[in-house]
């Protein structure tokens, strides 16, 4: 009971401020017994309400209020005890409701609990029938508790064992140690004790009878102290009743009080409310006068249409309550600012729709003027007209989306018409100057053919040649104009998308930045394949409205900057490559610049371009890497250094150049591996061509020209072709050797050569002259055919002919002269160490010696000097 009663309070009546007083289980009687509990409460605040309160408990043995009904609307009590007990019990509110307790003494409990209330806070307004004098048993229930509960304690003590205290033990041992000698005989101490006690009994009724007045007395005194008992309590229920009256009538006096807080609370409210709505939703007549004539034509009448703007826009965005629209005045107010609004919105988008069309057929002046400088269009005039309507924008923006959201439309579709016509102009303007100095109209040099005869004459020409010469003034003149185009192009875009940010109220996001950032880095560090579209550059899903906005306005540009760079292409051989570094060190120095905006829309152009260059230089490298790999070579050719290296080196002389002060060169690098390798291709392509000339000594020469260049330039991502190329020289050069010397001692060398495959065969050393190819006579006719003289008259020969097809420019006639000195002397030894193993004894002996063979040579290259 005590868990059900504290549950009740903690979770269902403390939170609500209510005090528990009594329960009673209960169900409805004459139906499933589904149980409930009937709860009497009362505030815990003044003034003090009863009610009763029917709480049921869920599945989750959570408490639960079902009904509550004041007990001041309770009209009847039906306890149906009057004859016998009985668990039900009826309670009359609007309706009877019938229950059935679960024991009668919560039954009892609570009618009398009713019965107290109502006396106490209800005036005895409930009728209680059926219920045996509730107010008597209200009195007598102390006398009876009191009875009951002494009748309770003397069954308690009786029933109940009680151990002797410690005082009492003393006594009883006392007492046997005094009846010693009759403790062994229990009937004679016994009879003692009986003696002992009629003794005892007898002095305690003379003491009785002698006090007999004192009790007579006191009883007396306990009638008279019942009776002024019961004359208190008369009085007391006498002062009860007059106390419940006037509480009720304080109870009345305070809900009048309330009621009238209540209405004077209700007028200050209704009064803020009306002082609020006139207020707040007042608009001069100023204003209304602006809004409804629209005059927008002066600088004075628009801030007044501003003023006037933003005032419509602080009294339409107050937020009244849905009840208080349907307040005629305020319903008409409304329809009023409604109509303003509506009448303002369309004057100003016609107003600035003019301003736009007005702009967009603006006059460009014609090409044909002379120009001494190139300079792009400024539109400072145009933006300086449309800036005071920005407040403007932005009201129509909150005002009106939808229609804002068609202005940036028609301002994109007006000028982009006078932007087509101005950058097209300018392009114009920048061929004109571009193409300036060279021979014919910039129409002809636009449509001169480039047959692949025509591009391949010029690829091949020598830095020297007259051709190269005449377009050297180009060279630098297309890295100048093309940065000057983007340095004109940059305010033009970075200045119309500030405007249209602020002008429109356009956000800003991060995301088209870092795209751009990506496939620069990408751009840097590997080569864009040339199978990729080269001229788009993927966007990200969500496109910026910036962005957007600017690709509708210049919608021109790319393709004009696109052209542009076709004719820069055009005017020189390397054209691509100024393209390439030109635009590669405009699009960094743009993100390191303060004044372009994070997310420049000229930024992305310009990754566009610059993947789109990367994608013309990969194709040219690949072009020519081809040419130099399938060119072939004439059969009328004598040596010398090839085109395909002449080519090379003219390429990597001029991208040095071009490349010095760039910022990265890793398209460079790759194109120059690339064609490194097709240049060594067409290299060792020569051992299958028909020449007339030795094969190994052209390819000695061309590879030393090589090194040569590549210890002169110094290029980090060329050493290790510089490297090959000092290898494969060297190479050659041993072949070459090897084969020409076979030419002065021709019988010699081969009778030799035959005499150490016969002891590679496994021969033996001492056996071979008994061969009769190799007898000591055969090896006496061979020596006899080279004296001295004749060797000496075989190296002469050899050494014109080497000197003839050498080319002096790369002046390997000393070092192929001494490296053939050192092989011939390298085989005279083989020879003498082979006549001395295979031939031991025979005495013979070459016809000339090591010093003969020295002077020889020493005579041949004094004599050439």
């Amino acid at each position: 009971m005590a868990s059900l009663w504290s549950s009740l309070e903690k979770d269902v009546f403390n939170p609500q401020k209510k005090r528990l007083l009594e329960t009673v289980h209960v169900w409805k009687t004459g139906k499933k017994k589904k149980m409930s509990i009937l709860c009497v409460v009362v505030d815990t605040f003044r003034p003090m309400q009863p009610f009763l309160v029917k709480v049921k408990v869920d599945r989750g043995e959570q408490y639960k209020i079902a009904y509550r009904w004041p007990l001041a609307e309770l009209k009847l009590v039906d306890g149906k005890t009057l004859n016998q007990a009985s668990l039900d019990f009826d309670l009359q509110f609007d309706k009877v409701y019938k229950w059935t307790a679960s024991s009668f003494d919560e039954k009892k409990n609570f009618i009398r609990c009713l019965w107290k209330l109502n006396h106490r806070f209800l005036a005895s307004s409930i009728t209680f029938v059926n219920v045996p004098s509730c107010a008597a048993e209200g009195r007598q229930r102390p006398q009876e508790d009191r009875k009951d509960t002494a009748e309770t304690e003397s069954q308690e003590e009786l029933s109940v064992y009680q151990e002797m205290t410690p005082k009492e033990t003393a006594d009883v041992l006392k007492l046997m140690e005094e009846y010693e000698p009759l403790v062994n005989n229990s009937v004679a101490f016994a009879e003692q004790l009986s003696n002992d006690l009629h003794v005892l009994d007898e002095a305690n009724l003379r003491a009785i009878i002698s006090s007999e007045k004192q009790v007579t007395q006191l009883m007396s005194s306990i009638d008279e102290a019942l009776a002024e008992v019961a004359r208190v309590e008369e009085t007391l229920q006498i002062y009860d009743e007059l106390l419940g009256s006037v509480k009720q009538q304080m109870d009345h006096i305070h809900q009048e009080n309330s009621l009238l807080h209540r209405i004077v609370s209700n007028k200050t409210r209704l009064m803020d409310e009306i002082l609020f709505l006139t207020t707040h939703l007042d608009l001069s007549k100023e204003h209304c006068d602006a809004l409804s004539r629209a005059d927008l034509s002066s600088p004075s009448r628009v801030k007044a249409c501003i003023a006037a703007a933003e005032a419509l826009s602080g009294c339409m965005s107050i937020q009244i309550q849905p009840g208080y629209r349907k307040l005629q005045s305020v319903a008409e107010q409304l329809i009023m600012f409604e109509t303003l609004k509506q009448n303002f919105e369309n004057s100003f988008i016609s107003h600035i729709t003019s301003i736009f069309e007005i702009q967009g057929n603006a006059q460009v002046p014609a090409l044909g003027q002379p120009i001494d400088k190139l300079s792009a269009p400024s539109h400072g005039l145009h933006h300086e007209e449309l800036v005071p309507y920005t407040p403007l924008m932005a009201w129509l923006r909150n005002a009106n989306p939808v229609l804002f959201c068609d202005l940036p439309k028609v301002y994109a579709e007006n000028l982009s018409r006078l932007y087509d016509r101005e950058i097209k102009a300018f392009f114009e303007q920048a061929k004109t100057f571009l193409l300036g100095r060279r021979k014919g109209s910039l129409q002809e040099s636009l449509e001169k053919p480039m047959v692949m005869g025509s591009r391949q004459q010029c690829r091949w020409s020598l830095p020297g040649s007259r051709e190269s010469q005449e377009d050297t003034p180009n060279k630098g003149n297309v890295i100048k104009m093309l940065e000057q185009v983007l340095r004109e192009l940059q305010p033009l875009c970075t200045a119309e998308q500030h405007f249209i940010e602020k002008f429109f109220q356009l956000s800003q996001d991060a995301a088209d930045l870092q795209v751009l950032e990506a496939s620069a880095t990408k751009g840097g560090e590997s080569t864009a394949s040339s199978e990729d579209p080269p001229c788009t550059k993927p966007r990200s899903q969500s496109e910026e409205p910036t962005t957007r906005l600017l690709s509708e306005i210049f919608s021109c540009l790319e393709p004009e900057l696109r052209g542009f760079l076709d004719v820069c292409n055009k005017v020189h051989s390397f054209g691509c490559l100024q393209v390439l570094v030109t635009l590669n060190d405009s699009v960094f120095e743009m993100w390191g610049s303060s004044s372009a905006p994070p997310s420049s829309f000229l930024n992305t152009v310009l990754g566009n371009m610059l993947l789109l260059a990367k994608s013309s230089f990969n194709k040219y490298i690949g072009t020519l890497c081809k040419e130099i790999e399938e060119a072939k070579m004439p059969s009328k050719m004598k040596g010398g250094i090839l085109p395909s290296v002449s080519r090379f080196e003219e390429f990597v002389d001029f991208s040095e150049e071009v490349f010095r002060t760039a910022r990265r060169r890793g398209e460079l690098d790759k194109a120059h591996l690339r064609l490194a390798g097709s240049v060594f291709s067409s290299i060792n392509s020569l051992s299958s061509a028909n020449l007339k000339v030795n094969t190994d000594m052209v390819m000695m020469e061309n590879f030393h020209h090589i090194h040569c260049f590549l210890c002169e330039k110094k290029i980090h991502c060329l050493e290790g072709k510089k490297r090959e190329a000092k290898q494969r020289y060297s190479e050659h050069m041993e072949k070459y050797v090897i084969k020409y010397l076979g030419q002065p001692l021709e019988k010699l060398n081969h009778f030799f050569e035959g005499v150490k495959a016969r002891v590679a065969q496994g021969v033996k050393e001492e056996e071979v002259s008994f061969q009769l190819a190799y007898s000591k006579q055969e090896l006496r006719k061979v020596i006899e055919k080279y004296p001295g003289k004749e060797v000496k008259r075989a190296l002469e020969s050899l050494y014109r002919k080497i000197h003839k097809y050498l080319s002096p420019e790369e002046n390997l006639l000393p070092v192929v002269w001494h490296a053939m000195e050192q092989e011939f002397i390298r085989q005279y030894q083989e020879f003498e160490d082979l006549i001395q193993r295979c031939y031991a004894g025979s005495g013979i002996v070459m016809e000339f010696t090591m010093e003969d063979l020295l002077s020889y040579f020493n005579s041949i290259t004094l004599s050439n000097m």
